[in-house]
């Protein structure tokens, strides 16, 4: 049996894995619920995986628990819906060697295609598939981002950037640090809100140690994926003057309400974490049923703009 040191907890908790929809059924005291058992009847490229740690923090005997709905099968995904495409084209098209170059500042490094879990309402998911190994074009987005002189930010994402290990991010930190006009590293992730353990001391430390400003952005879209761990880990980031930052995605039955996003809110600011931005969900076939149209959207701000300070209001943002 592989032995895992206090360093590397967060890499026996994210193989202690379920990976079959009625598993985590049984384990929520969900088994006799026709309807779930129903609809997780479908076949679907994009396999089910939920880390058990997360699953802690589900209501038991709860079909509409806001955590279980964003990792569960559904048949909805199966569907096919004709104004849409089988993939999100206007991104997967400015993919390059795993670099995406959209804004003239900035700059997207798709660092791989693994998550630690897999939301159902993924917009990446048709095409993560097809994003290259790292190593192999590195010194393709090397030589770009030097040839480029106007990008002062970068931004690691995937996948989950905070896939990789300390030692590899490490490497990848010092490579970049080379170039001399690149001032800011954004690290895009959900992975500490998923396993809090992830943020090592290790991790830690090569960030504080960094030339660069650092800003993390969490990907949180309930306050109830916020708890004493995901706290004590953003706590360390902050020690480490990481900016926290927070995006979260308007979901359908699971926060498309003002109450709910102002509770999380909260949560995120006592966790030391700025509502950043709320997405428009990303369509694709496979998950408009979590969708929210824009005129609800600005409604539901509305009402959160009469119930949060402003610095707890996120940004709306839709393509």
């Amino acid at each position: 049996m592989k032995h895992f040191n206090s360093k590397e907890l967060w890499l026996k908790q994210l193989s202690n894995t379920i990976n079959n929809p009625h598993d985590l059924l049984t384990l929520l005291k969900l088994d006799n619920n026709i309807k779930l058992i129903n609809n997780i009847k479908t076949k679907v490229s994009f396999s089910f995986r939920v880390p058990k740690i997360f699953v802690e923090r589900m209501k038991l005997n709860d079909p509409n628990d806001p955590l279980l709905m964003q990792v569960l099968l559904n048949i909805k995904e199966s569907r096919n819906f004709n104004k849409l495409t089988k993939k999100i084209s206007l991104e997967s098209n400015l993919v390059k060697f795993n670099l995406i170059h959209k804004y003239n500042n900035r700059v997207l490094i798709l660092l791989n295609n693994s998550c630690a879990i897999h939301c159902r309402y993924c917009f990446r998911r048709d095409y993560l598939k097809d994003i290259s190994n790292i190593k192999d074009n590195m010194d393709y987005i090397i030589n770009y981002i030097l040839q480029n002189k106007e990008i002062n930010e970068i931004i690691l994402s995937g996948g989950d950037p905070l896939m990789m290990r300390d030692k590899n991010i490490k490497v990848l930190i010092s490579m970049l640090e080379k170039i001399s006009h690149i001032l800011i590293l954004r690290i895009h992730t959900r992975l500490p809100i998923i396993i809090p353990s992830r943020i090592t001391d290790d991790l830690c430390n090569i960030l504080i140690n960094s030339r660069f400003k650092i800003i993390l952005v969490t990907h949180t879209n309930h306050a109830n994926e916020i708890n004493s761990s995901v706290i004590d880990s953003m706590n360390k980031l902050s020690k480490a003057n990481v900016i926290l930052l927070n995006q979260s995605v308007l979901l359908r039955n699971i926060n498309n309400n003002a109450n709910t996003l102002a509770n999380l809110s909260i949560k995120l600011i006592q966790a030391g974490i700025i509502p950043y931005y709320i997405h428009l969900l990303d369509k694709i076939n496979s998950n408009i049923h979590f969708l929210v149209t824009k005129t609800q959207a600005n409604k539901i701000m509305k009402d959160l703009s009469n119930k949060v300070s402003g610095y707890l209001l996120p940004k709306l943002m839709y393509d």
